[in-house]
């Protein structure tokens, strides 16, 4: 399977993934993207931020994707020779996923969210916000989408922190780690 990154129409990095897990249109579709997943970019500018790179070199990366949401949630694990420990989550707010025969379309919006393991969060990018506005990299209405997502996405991490364990739609995927059998969270 393959995700193919976009910039509006424009598909600017593509690398092949496996699917874990897939609930179905409406649910949850699990992906993993392993160390040495060779990335292939096109040639129109400007450069994707990790053009320098022919293939993802690290850990290797849980990727959870919902159709109805402007974030998808990754669980990143550190290296295999130190038994692939959870390091974080980490929430990537994008436009939503769209499914495809041989794969899925994202467009990653700029903002992230580190979530560790005991709670503390870490903001990322907002900086740049105003600057892939002003690039026209997304809109104001795309901004707004991620803004409001990103409002959701913490009032689920305090209800969660409160004690709720409902609250975090990803949590069954909880204890999944990189040896886990294909579909098994």
């Amino acid at each position: 399977m393959l995700n193919r990154e976009t910039w509006g129409e424009r598909t600017w990095l593509t690398y092949p993934v496996t699917v874990a897990s897939d609930d179905g249109p409406d649910g949850v579709l699990a992906l993993v993207l392993s160390d040495g997943a060779a990335f292939a970019f096109d040639d129109a500018g400007p450069a994707h931020p990790w053009a320098a790179h022919t293939a993802w070199r690290g850990p290797t990366v849980l990727q959870l994707r919902r159709t109805d949401l402007w974030y998808s949630v990754w669980k990143f694990f550190g290296p295999a020779t130190e038994g692939s420990p959870f390091t974080h989550w980490y929430v990537n707010f994008e436009r939503p996923v769209v499914r495809e025969a041989d794969g899925v379309r994202t467009d990653d919006l700029e903002l992230d969210l580190v979530v560790r393991p005991d709670g503390r969060r870490e903001w990322k990018d907002v900086e740049h916000l105003h600057a892939r506005l002003a690039e026209h990299r997304f809109t104001t209405s795309d901004l707004e989408h991620v803004l409001a997502a990103a409002a959701d996405v913490v009032a689920i991490l305090d209800a969660d922190a409160a004690g709720d364990p409902t609250a975090r739609w990803w949590s069954r995927w909880d204890d999944w780690v990189p040896s886990s059998p294909a579909g098994s969270p």
